[in-house]
């Protein structure tokens, strides 16, 4: 039976995806004590990158907002692979953007606002949480976007 996490999730009409497999040596995501963190999530959807390359230049701004959202999304399947049950989720902490971008591309955190508001969607207030949104000069599989999260558990 679904927690609440996974029926508002139903509710918005998406599945939890199967955890991306990492690419090099490293786990999805760790628990440390009540905290998980999830290694970088790229906007992987059924095993592969929907679209690649540099924001502001081959992919719209919109085109990455949407694949942060995506990254997000892969993020909470990483939690969860660990935390056993979404539900345990008693706040998100940080959420860590990345965006490669264009030389010239300065829109990052409306970017990352996809990974943002997907967690808001899906947590209210425990999606709330302290962010960083970086513009780089190049990501795995040339990946337009990448997202990290911590999150809190409750006990037990």
């Amino acid at each position: 039976m679904a927690g609440a996490v996974e029926a508002k999730l139903a509710e918005l009409g998406l599945t939890l995806p199967a955890v991306v497999p990492p690419l090099a040596s490293y786990q999805p995501a760790v628990q440390s004590g009540v905290y998980v963190y999830t290694s970088g999530q790229l906007p992987m959807v059924d095993g592969k990158l929907p679209v690649t390359g540099k924001v502001g230049a081959e992919v719209t701004p919109e085109e990455a907002k949407e694949l942060a959202r995506t990254c997000a999304f892969n993020a909470l399947a990483a939690v969860k692979s660990v935390a056993g049950d979404l539900d345990r989720i008693a706040r998100v902490v940080k959420v860590v953007g990345f965006v490669a971008s264009a030389s010239d591309f300065t829109g990052q955190p409306a970017v990352i606002n996809g990974a943002s508001e997907l967690l808001g969607e899906v947590l209210g207030d425990k999606g709330v949480h302290a962010r960083s949104a970086v513009g780089v000069a190049v990501l795995p599989l040339d990946a337009p976007v990448e997202v990290e999260v911590q999150v809190e558990l409750t006990g037990a």
